[in-house]
């Protein structure tokens, strides 16, 4: 996601006068080219029921097992469970990394996600084990760089509704899709705010 379609996002979504209010008071957000899906993807799994400061640190942990930082599907499928553990990844997580590792290994990184629309994205991955909807939506967002994702599974976007909206409780997912409807194409920037609103600097 180049500056020139942020800086179209942030006019677009200044419109919002709640949403313009975060807007002014934060730097843009910043999206990095990432091609190395697998990694991405293992990462979104790190990240899963997590919070961002306590995934960052099992994350940068996993990193540090491989040589310049860069884990292989190779490499991973061959680590001890314990090692794993040692690190803080749970049981079930050490279990979908693996399945992961198997995946890409299966069909020999051989995917080009850019040749797909979200839909076949999401209909590819969530045959994966330990990939849900959550996982997808990160993907789709930080790594395909996907302008108009809403992940209505994350707390900390649910967290960030309730508090813009000044709600007594967390909304629904229908209410949640009723009032970003007006931020289209442009949800993933959007959220990226709602984020910076609850105070979770480390969401990604």
């Amino acid at each position: 996601m180049n500056q020139k379609t942020i800086n179209l996002a942030i006019t677009h979504l200044s419109n919002d006068l709640k949403l313009k209010k975060i807007i002014d008071n934060h730097s843009k957000p910043n999206f990095k080219k990432n091609n190395d899906y697998y990694n991405s993807l293992t990462k979104s799994i790190i990240y899963q029921q997590l919070s961002g400061r306590v995934a960052k640190i099992i994350y940068n942990r996993f990193l540090n097992i491989f040589d310049n930082r860069k884990p292989k599907p190779e490499i991973v499928i061959k680590i001890s469970e314990k090692e794993l553990k040692n690190i803080g990844l749970s049981k079930q997580k050490t279990s979908y990394i693996k399945d992961l590792s198997l995946y890409f290994i299966k069909n020999k990184n051989s995917i080009n996600f850019k040749l797909m629309n979200d839909d076949k994205i999401r209909n590819e991955l969530i045959l994966v084990k330990g990939i849900g909807h959550w996982t997808i939506d990160m993907f789709l967002m930080f790594t395909m760089l996907r302008p108009n994702i809403l992940p209505v599974g994350d707390l900390g976007i649910k967290k960030g509704f309730k508090k813009l909206f000044n709600l007594k409780d967390l909304p629904t997912v229908d209410y949640m899709l009723k009032k970003s409807k007006p931020w289209e194409p442009y949800r993933t920037i959007a959220c990226c705010y709602l984020w910076r609103l609850v105070d979770d600097e480390n969401f990604w």
